[in-house]
């Protein structure tokens, strides 16, 4: 099994058994300070139907769904986590198991992406943006938050440790990096704020 292979396996094999207790989990409490932002920015969007990419248990969606009508879908490489999300948002709410750089979609049919706190897993975030941008309507948003580390070198060594972690975070981006990443699949990224000195969330714009 090749590294990338091994690390998309850890990140299923660790989400299957935290599921049920996620949200007391060291992991659960890490992206909570992510959510007001998250809800706060898709609040502020146009469009129906929206996209729950790496919807875990289904916090995001839940709390969306007491303040705003929509047509909300949801995917996460974990089929435990997507069990626990359907008990949360009930059975009006499409939940896919699935892998980001796979898609079960077809193209250009969501307004809103939203990825929080699960692209640092991503094995393959060439194909998983290609994937996002593919299903997002034009003029429509990526809305992305996720842990970062903004010292280079800091960085650079802690990404080098993590294969031997167990939760299968792959690798962990710096402001540039992802906002050049993003441009190279045609997303205009947009908004960046940092939450916290190691999370952010940013806007990015799929331009038709």
């Amino acid at each position: 099994m090749n590294t990338k292979k091994r690390m998309q396996e850890k990140t299923k094999s660790y989400f299957d058994k935290e599921a049920k207790e996620y949200d007391s989990s060291s992991d659960g409490k890490f992206v909570k300070c992510m959510y007001s932002e998250i809800v706060s920015r898709v609040m502020e969007l146009q469009g129906r139907k929206i996209l729950d990419l790496g919807c875990g248990n289904g916090n995001v969606i839940r709390m969306l769904q007491k303040n705003r009508e929509a047509e909300y879908s949801g995917v996460d490489i974990s089929e435990a986590m997507i069990r626990e999300a359907q008990k949360r948002v009930g059975k009006g709410v499409e939940l896919k198991a699935a892998d980001a750089a796979a898609l079960p979609y077809s193209n250009d049919i969501f307004d809103i992406i939203i990825c929080n706190a699960s692209f640092h897993h991503y094995t393959d975030p060439d194909a998983a943006l290609e994937e996002i941008k593919r299903v997002l309507k034009p003029g429509g948003t990526l809305v992305l938050g996720d842990p970062t580390i903004p010292v280079g070198p800091v960085r650079w060594l802690f990404n080098r440790g993590l294969q031997y972690g167990n939760s299968g975070d792959y690798r962990i981006y710096g402001k540039k990096e992802i906002i050049v990443l993003l441009s190279k699949h045609g997303l205009e990224a947009e908004k960046w704020k940092m939450i916290n000195w190691h999370t952010f969330v940013l806007n990015a714009v799929k331009h038709s």
